[in-house]
């Protein structure tokens, strides 16, 4: 199954993605062979996901979190209760 995630990056920013295995993701965020954005901002810690049905609606979900302004992310975060990983 897919997955939407949010990580924090170490100077606070937000990164937003989708994959099928958050935690392999995360750790390739860490490792330096994830993302750019990523990379330069190591290290980052987890604190959102959701599970989605397709890698459709994963995209979907991912594109349409970017688009929220960071307010909103950080109340969906805050919602799901993950941040204290």
């Amino acid at each position: 199954m897919p997955f939407v995630y949010i990580v924090v990056c170490s100077d606070g920013t937000l990164y937003t993605g989708w994959a099928v295995n958050v935690e392999a993701r995360v750790r390739s965020h860490n490792s330096g062979r994830g993302s750019t954005y990523c990379k330069q901002r190591r290290p980052v810690r987890l604190v959102f996901q959701e599970k989605m049905p397709t890698n459709c609606e994963a995209q979907r979900r991912e594109l349409a979190i970017k688009r929220m302004p960071r307010r909103r992310k950080l109340a969906l975060i805050e919602l799901q209760g993950m941040d204290s990983r």
